[in-house]
C-alpha cells in the first residue's frame, strides 16, 4: 500500500501487514501513521490526496470558527484510533482560500472523503465522536 510522507511528502510502498508496526519514511524516519491529522498547504494537497492508497478525511477549518474549535479534539481523537484506515488532514481556509474555493467550501467545518485522489462525500458542520466515525464507516 503507499502511504505518503507527513513529513517530505515522499510515497512509501507499505505492505498491509506492516501498517499495525509503526511504519516510518525511507526518506526522511518520520512515523507515517503517527495518528495525527497532517496540516495541508496548497502546495501537499495535490500529492498527499493523489498518492495516500488509505482515504483522506480532511477538515475544512478556521480558527475563528466556534464548532470548527469544538470539533478539533474529536477529529484528533479519531484519528489516533483509525490511524491505520483513514488518512486525516485539516486544511485552514483563512490561510488557503485558493483550495478552499477550488473544492466549494461554502461553510466550515467541512469534512470531505477522498478516495484514490477523488472526492467522494462530504458533510458540513461539526461532527460529535460517534456520527464521525458512523459517517466514516459507512464507506
Amino acid at each position: 500500500m503507499n502511504i505518503v510522507c507527513p513529513k517530505c511528502l515522499a510515497t512509501n510502498r507499505v505492505p498491509d501487514e506492516r501498517l499495525e508496526q509503526s511504519p516510518k519514511c525511507g526518506k526522511c524516519g518520520a512515523a507515517l501513521l503517527d495518528g495525527a491529522p497532517i496540516e495541508l498547504a496548497a502546495s501537499s494537497f495535490g500529492p498527499f490526496i493523489a498518492r495516500n492508497e488509505l482515504p483522506v478525511l480532511v477538515d475544512f477549518w478556521a480558527s475563528w470558527c466556534g464548532p470548527c474549535k469544538m470539533m478539533a479534539p474529536v477529529f484528533a481523537q479519531a484519528a489516533a484510533e483509525m490511524k491505520t484506515r483513514v488518512r486525516f488532514a485539516k486544511v485552514n481556509t483563512e490561510q488557503e482560500q485558493a483550495l478552499a474555493q477550488q473544492f466549494g467550501i461554502r461553510s466550515i467545518p467541512t469534512l470531505a472523503l477522498f478516495k484514490n485522489g477523488v472526492e467522494v462525500d462530504r458533510v458540513a458542520g461539526a461532527l460529535d465522536a460517534a456520527n464521525l466515525k458512523s459517517w466514516l464507516m459507512r464507506h
